[in-house]
């Protein structure tokens, strides 16, 4: 029977998959290393493990012991796995920008998570790097994996990643493409397949934001280039001792908003889910397609699964929220509200004051007036302040006996341009209809917003 003794034996081995559109215009073969097919859905299963096992062989782990580390939440959840299977507790420190996904995950395998502030230095106390080394020095029978500096770490995929990808490709890999973090990944497998063939080139991806482009640049680490980033997983504000620049060829920085957008269309176009750094792999492969060759056999590795990210670069609303979805349609504005947002409408025998009243509430300009039959009229706050100035009586009066002209009435997939041209100072909205029938508002502000995006 071929049966696994226990979880941690299913870590590694996992697929090369080709990419056939994305890449299409690329002279080079791609193949991506899906790691997410891991346990944990990521490739810090394979490091998490090494660690524990030489703790384990050189006395630092034992028995009942509890594991501590700083971690985004994958490196985490590697380690939650070998606690579970070996009887150790674990509490994991983390940062506040790393996605609520991720926390849960590893408080459902049986983790403590400490939330740290992001923006702040690595040896101030409150950093997550400060945090668990505190609490390594206080709790009895303790340890500390300390993954950026801990040797096992690139270790592991000098072992596993390295050899799999070699084996995969039958020695025929010209290029290997991987985000830079903590070093391990991307220096292990560097460090074996540059064994294998020196000139294979190692193209590390790094972030706008992280020292660790200029260091490889110039050997100075300039925490002027630190500055506060989005993406998830990789870049640093310092160099772990991880890393073997000798092993790396070039460093190359993606933009949050490149790396985001490029992980969705992995999602919609390749059909795999992956996480934000494999959008910044990508993206920054094609940064350097015209470096290839039709000869050239690149593998870029995926790390980890997009569920981690639903609520993040999965999130239209999220996404529109910092700019990085290109908003073009009446369904895109709508598509990056919160699916909370209802449209207010009034009915034409409703009160003036009721209206005034809806107004107040919702803090909005705007109410289309709608029947059964449809939009038949619409209240502005401007219109509607000049009337009520001018007669204060006119509260109780019924809204049809006020109400200006409807709201023109728009495709769902109107254009931008469109709306632009619809929406002046006698209107200042639109009305569009969803699939389901219902109709949903688009104000001048929000073309303003949408512009401005």
């Amino acid at each position: 029977m071929d049966i696994k003794q226990n979880i941690l034996e299913t870590i590694g081995n996992t697929p090369l998959i080709k990419l056939n559109k994305i890449t299409k215009h690329l002279p080079a073969t791609v193949l991506a290393k899906v790691d997410y097919f891991n346990p944990g859905n990521s490739i810090k299963d394979r490091m998490a493990v090494k660690m524990v096992e030489v703790a384990e062989k050189e006395g630092k782990l034992k028995p009942g012991g509890t594991i501590i580390e700083c971690t985004s939440g994958n490196t985490g959840m590697g380690l939650a796995l070998a606690a579970c299977v070996k009887g150790y507790k674990c509490i994991f420190t983390t940062t506040d920008k790393q996605s609520k996904e991720k926390m849960d995950i590893l408080k459902a395998v049986g983790a403590e998570v400490i939330v740290c502030p992001t923006n702040v230095e690595p040896d101030d106390p409150r950093s997550y790097y400060s945090v668990a080394r505190k609490l390594a020095a206080e709790i009895p029978n303790s340890f500390l994996c300390n993954q950026y500096d801990n040797l096992a770490n690139r270790q592991a995929h000098y072992e596993s990643t390295g050899p799999e990808i070699w084996k995969q490709t039958d020695g025929k890999i010209t290029h290997l493409v991987c985000t830079a973090g903590t070093g391990g990944t991307v220096t292990g497998t560097a460090m074996y397949l540059k064994e294998q063939n020196p000139n294979i080139k190692i193209w590390a991806i790094d972030v706008f934001g992280s020292l660790l482009t200029k260091y490889f640049k110039t050997g100075e680490i300039d925490m002027n280039e630190v500055h506060p980033y989005i993406s998830e997983g990789f870049g640093e504000d310092f160099v772990p001792e991880n890393y073997n620049m000798k092993v790396i060829d070039h460093f190359e920085q993606v933009t949050d908003k490149d790396g985001a957008v490029m992980a969705r269309r992995l999602a919609k176009e390749e059909g795999l889910f992956c996480g934000y750094s494999a959008g910044s792999c990508l993206q920054g492969l094609m940064q350097l397609g015209s470096q290839l060759t039709k000869d050239d056999v690149v593998v870029v590795i995926f790390h980890d699964h997009g569920s981690r990210y639903v609520a993040k670069i999965y999130n239209d609303q999220w996404m529109m929220e910092r700019g990085f979805l290109d908003v073009k349609t009446f369904r895109d504005i709508v598509s990056g509200r919160n699916a909370k947002h209802k449209l207010v409408s009034i009915e034409p025998s409703h009160t003036v004051s009721e209206a005034v009243e809806l107004m107040k509430k919702y803090d909005i300009e705007h109410i289309p007036v709608i029947n059964g039959n449809g939009p038949v009229g619409a209240i502005s706050e401007s219109g509607l302040f000049q009337k009520v100035f001018s007669n204060p009586d006119i509260r109780s009066a019924k809204v049809e006996t006020v109400m200006e002209p409807a709201f023109p009435v728009v495709d769902f997939n109107a254009p931008l341009e469109k709306l632009r041209s619809l929406i002046n100072k006698d209107n200042g909205a639109v009305l569009g209809k969803d699939d389901a029938g219902n109709f949903h508002i688009v104000t001048k502000y929000d073309v303003i917003q949408a512009l401005g995006s």
